[in-house]
């Protein structure tokens, strides 16, 4: 049992938890029921007989931090204990934006929860808010405070106001702990450079470059073109910081267990704005050793346990999401594994699958697809993925080059095929993409673009070619039906619900026209979403596909994530088939076509869904009749087939 199940039993068996008193005793037996496992791991990260002191000043610490937590959102946590794993349901539909990019400010974006709602949409993850350097800052990533409000964006009040609004609207919110790195701006950054050891000792510090040079041996670089190398001389100082990010993003140090209660502290200061999830930035780098890559050590999930028991004990109705784009064995050890299974993140993204999505669209084949899913282990019942075809982030390769061998596909050669096909390397591709961090001393490198431009639709748009933009809409489609219905939490990045185009205008922007992930962070078009009644253009077709399919979504219990989903074998080499089950009341076949030519299906491919009178396909409510026992699937096309 997960520390998490324990919890909902104590919550379950107690009955007047309307009243300060019961919310009180409950802290006390959380805290009873973990405080043997946060013992353990404080003291495996940190040697007890040097850090008695420290462990002492934690435990003083949850009292504290639980009674500064409100009430209404202490009445919340036993409520979803109560009620078991909220963030598995059906119910959410996500969409990911950047405030200022959707509608200018926090006020901007209460004002636009309708329209989230008209499309379905209950579950939003705002990009980072909280003040940062005035330069560049890495779209927000270099934090000056984890839990105040740039003042670009209103007010602390702004930000409480919108998340009651939200949850009176039944609405989830997701924001970011930029949990492995400050800015050079940070307050303990700037006690550092003042010279006040104690905050020197929050970060990785150096007098000279005998251990950044030790380091550099093993340790990768993440941007190797804007930022090489992984140490930065700060001349106040006249130390070498670690910024394995960017020069002005200073790593942690959280081998300094000081580090850790302070950072839990700013964790409950940002949960206790209303936020339902918390998306961990970066954690696969939390933990830094010497002569390792200093990526998803054990350190680091033992790290990331610490703070999930944590949070258990003070705010158990919130839940964190690992930001671990890292090879899928790994993504998987991020939901706890060994002994510290199920207590780890209770989500993750599904790096993997959003990777081998935008494959097997250029390849127009699903052997990579079914090579890896069936391969990759099995996650924790209680734990979910968000699904999703991109975010404001880059697309990698991520893939095991032992599955391209396997099916007779040369790796390296492969992924140079891939950043060609998007990144314009192909007069045929009909993508238009651009690459991101492309190191040519390795051919390595990644993709971004909006999800409309990277498949099709600005290039068809361009040569005014009904048939491609057909197509191109048909993929949108499909690609959103897919993340709509695979397992867990899809999320939608905002202009991809209307088929934005690629935004050029960050090539005008000296802070950011070296960072063609900005071709995909593009400025909500509100004119084109006050005009979607018209359904005759493109964007309309799109937006209200995607409705449908949200609709649809929540009125099936199949598409809650049970670990319920049957990947289906089939000779067609380029149609994906999988179902989602439940017990044997109903199910869903979901086929996805990746060719652009039509494809006929034998009815024994179907399994028993093929041995059904009257097969309805749920999108369009259309039943299906088999032609010589075959059924045709068209040119991405997608069907959700009812058991």
């Amino acid at each position: 049992m997960n520390q998490a199940s324990l919890h909902r039993l104590i919550a379950s068996a107690q009955t007047d938890t309307d009243m300060p008193s019961e919310l009180g005793k409950l802290f006390h037996l959380r805290l009873a029921g973990n405080l043997t496992l946060i013992k353990d791991l404080f003291f495996t990260l940190y040697p007890e007989n040097e850090n008695t002191e420290s462990f002492e000043k934690l435990l003083s610490e949850f009292l504290v931090l639980f009674e500064e937590r409100p009430e209404n959102l202490q009445l919340q946590d036993v409520d979803r204990l109560r009620g078991g794993d909220w963030y598995r349901s059906e119910q959410l539909a996500g969409m990911q934006l950047y405030v200022d990019h959707f509608n200018k400010d926090l006020k901007g974006l209460k004002n636009k929860l309708g329209y989230f709602e008209k499309l379905g949409i209950n579950f939003l993850h705002l990009m980072p808010i909280t003040p940062r350097p005035k330069g560049e800052n890495d779209g927000g990533y270099a934090v000056n405070s984890y839990h105040e409000v740039d003042e670009k964006y209103g007010t602390r009040q702004d930000l409480l106001t919108l998340t009651e609004t939200m949850r009176k609207k039944n609405m989830f919110l997701m924001m970011d702990f930029v949990a492995n790195h400050t800015s050079n701006e940070f307050s303990w950054a700037k006690k550092a450079i003042s010279g006040d050891e104690k905050y020197q000792g929050y970060y990785y510090m150096y007098p000279n470059r005998s251990m950044p040079d030790a380091f550099e041996q093993t340790l990768p670089e993440i941007f190797p073109m804007t930022s090489p190398g992984n140490f930065t001389y700060e001349p106040e100082m006249k130390k070498w910081v670690m910024t394995v990010f960017n020069n002005y993003q200073w790593d942690l140090n959280y081998t300094n267990p000081e580090v850790f209660i302070e950072m839990l502290r700013n964790l409950m200061k940002l949960v206790n704005l209303g936020v339902d999830v918390v998306r961990l930035d970066a954690l696969a780098f939390m933990w830094k050793k010497l002569g390792t890559q200093s990526q998803n050590l054990p350190e680091a999930h033992a790290l990331i346990s610490l703070f999930r028991l944590c949070l258990q004990i003070i705010a158990p109705g919130v839940v964190l999401l690992a930001e671990a784009i890292v090879a899928p064995n790994e993504i998987i050890k991020y939901f706890g594994s060994g002994r510290l299974k199920g207590n780890e993140c209770e989500i993750a993204y599904n790096a993997t699958l959003m990777a081998l999505l935008w494959d097997a669209i250029a390849t127009k084949k699903t052997a990579l697809v079914y090579k890896n899913l069936y391969n990759l282990p099995k996650k924790p019942e209680a734990a979910t993925w968000i699904n999703y075809i991109r975010c404001h982030d880059d697309i990698g390769l991520g893939f095991e080059d032992q599955f391209i061998d396997e099916i007779g596909w040369n790796a390296q050669n492969h992924r140079r095929f891939l950043l060609n096909y998007y990144c314009q390397g192909l007069d045929w591709s009909p993508a238009k993409g651009e690459i991101f961090m492309y190191n040519p001393k390795t051919g390595d490198g990644r993709i971004t673009g909006s999800a409309a431009s990277l498949l099709g639709l600005e290039k068809a748009l361009e040569q005014k070619n009904k048939a491609k933009i057909d197509l191109a809409i048909a993929k949108i489609i499909m690609m959103h039906g897919i993340v709509l219905s695979y397992g867990g939490i899809p999320l939608i990045y905002a202009g991809d619900e209307i088929g934005t185009l690629n935004d050029y205008s960050y090539l005008e922007d000296t802070h950011k026209k070296e960072d063609s992930r900005w071709v995909n962070r593009p400025q909500q078009d509100w004119t084109t979403v006050e005009n979607l009644d018209d359904k005759t253009s493109y964007q309309s077709t799109i937006f209200f596909a995607l409705q449908n399919l949200i609709r649809i979504r929540k009125q099936h219990l199949a598409f809650a994530d049970t670990n319920n989903l049957a990947l289906y074998d089939n000779p067609n080499p380029h149609v994906l088939l999988y179902e989602r089950t439940l017990n044997n009341e109903e199910g869903v076949l979901v086929v996805c076509n990746f060719n652009d030519e039509p494809q006929l299906l034998d009815k024994i491919t179907l399994g028993a869904y093929g041995t059904k009178a009257g097969l309805e396909d749920l999108i369009t409510g259309n039943s299906i009749t088999f032609e010589y026992g075959k059924v045709k699937v068209e040119p991405y096309q997608l069907f959700w087939f009812q058991s």
